[in-house]
């Protein structure tokens, strides 16, 4: 993609993610390969999968008494998952995540967790095919963006820990398709089906609710409400009331919800781990959110002004950065990011090597994540700042330039009609 005297060119990329691919899916296949669920390594295999299947279980005995029951569920995933018992989940999702469960959970735990694989792998893949075809300058370049896919740390974190995050990177490719069209509101109700995973709507939410764009506020409430209502029917009031309850205590249980922050890739935790005083470490995050906020309101403010694609790169940066928890498998959300900032640097060569440098970072910076056991640093969280503040410094230039355009356009016009 790059010239051949620049350090990050197309064949480089290609040999990077072919090497990369093949260490992470080979290890991980042969640390599957072992009879039984349980891996080379003693974990469960698909790790978090089995929450889910309890959760199937519970919507297929209409059972919405115990969605926020540790102890209820714990026996539970011993009883159907024997080679799981005494593991222990702590229960965020709303009521209706367990209906999409719900079929899967007939299955017998292997072939459901299966299923689930092939959805994920599915889902990940249409995403960013549906991207890749709105890159024109990457066109020539399908299989590379093929392998870099497929490498993808954060991809294969989802499939090894069997997460939902693939859904998630469903709602905001529907939205970018929406805003593309300019259908404000279908982009706001691909947005408010983000409320089974709230942390990675929180951006969008505080965004255009300060710009007012009440179309796609409207929208995401809509389709928020509605998907909340499923649960509702189902199961009636009391497991909503429950989940609400839940999520304001979550705090107090945070060890359990981050039993391993070295593997979270957000400003909270950045802080949380480099302070060791939780109010300060509370106080950065607040200012460091409200900056990268700030920086991403002034894009979407300049609107045309600034590319679609760099405005939602933006976005989905912000997404990940003021979540107050994302986990590992959630950057997969990024990877529109990364296929949009890579297509527009391509085409601007004057920002092409660190446009460059710094996706190749946000990239495969996920990997060094366990090093923040040590050093206490998330490497990747500093990279996300940086390339916010880049396209916000960007977005200056072109918001510059429009205007010089527009002002030399009116002068035109003016002379025209006075010599008129």
């Amino acid at each position: 993609m790059n010239p051949s005297n620049q350090w990050l060119t197309a064949r480089r990329l290609r040999i990077h993610a072919l090497l990369l691919g093949i260490a992470l899916w080979s290890v991980y296949i042969w640390t599957l390969s072992t009879p039984g669920l349980r891996d080379r390594n003693s974990n469960l295999k698909g790790t978090d999968f089995v929450h889910f299947y309890t959760l199937g279980a519970l919507a297929n005995a209409h059972d919405g008494a115990h969605l926020y029951d540790m102890d209820v569920q714990s026996a539970l995933i011993g009883q159907r998952v024997s080679q799981a018992a005494g593991i222990l989940y702590l229960p965020l999702y709303p009521p209706q995540v367990s209906l999409l469960f719900g079929p899967l959970a007939r299955l017998p735990y292997a072939a459901a967790l299966a299923f689930w694989w092939i959805i994920s792998a599915l889902l990940f893949g249409i995403c960013c095919f549906a991207f890749w075809q709105n890159c024109p300058n990457l066109g020539e370049h399908g299989f590379l963006a093929l392998t870099l896919a497929v490498a993808f740390p954060p991809f294969f974190n989802l499939i090894a820990w069997g997460q939902t995050s693939a859904l998630a990177l469903c709602c905001f490719t529907l939205a970018f398709l929406s805003f593309n069209r300019q259908r404000e509101f279908a982009a706001g109700l691909a947005l408010g089906m983000l409320v089974f995973k709230p942390q990675l709507g929180l951006a969008a939410a505080i965004l255009f609710v300060a710009m007012g764009s009440w179309k796609v506020v409207f929208g995401a409430a809509l389709s928020g409400v509605a998907q909340l209502s499923a649960g509702v029917f189902y199961y009636g009031i009391d497991p909503l009331q429950r989940w609400l309850q839940t999520l304001v205590h979550a705090r107090s249980v945070l060890v359990l919800l981050e039993p391993r922050p070295y593997q979270t890739h957000c400003l909270c935790t950045f802080w949380s781990m480099l302070i060791p005083w939780n109010s300060i470490a509370t106080s950065l995050y607040a200012v460091t959110a409200v900056a990268v906020m700030i920086a991403v309101g002034a894009l979407w403010k300049k609107g045309g002004g600034v590319p679609l694609s760099l405005r939602f790169s933006a976005l989905l940066l912000a997404t990940v950065l003021i979540s107050p928890h994302l986990t590992v498998y959630d950057l997969v959300v990024l990877a529109p990011a990364i296929l949009l900032l890579a297509d527009w640097a391509v085409e601007h060569a004057c920002n092409r090597n660190r446009i460059g440098a710094l996706l190749y970072l946000v990239y495969a910076l996920p990997l060094l994540g366990p090093l923040a056991r040590f050093t206490h640093v998330q490497l990747s969280v500093i990279a996300m700042v940086i390339l916010v503040l880049v396209l916000w410094r960007i977005s200056r230039t072109l918001g510059s330039a429009t205007s010089g355009m527009q002002s030399a356009n009116s002068f035109n016009v003016a002379v025209s009609a006075e010599s008129r």
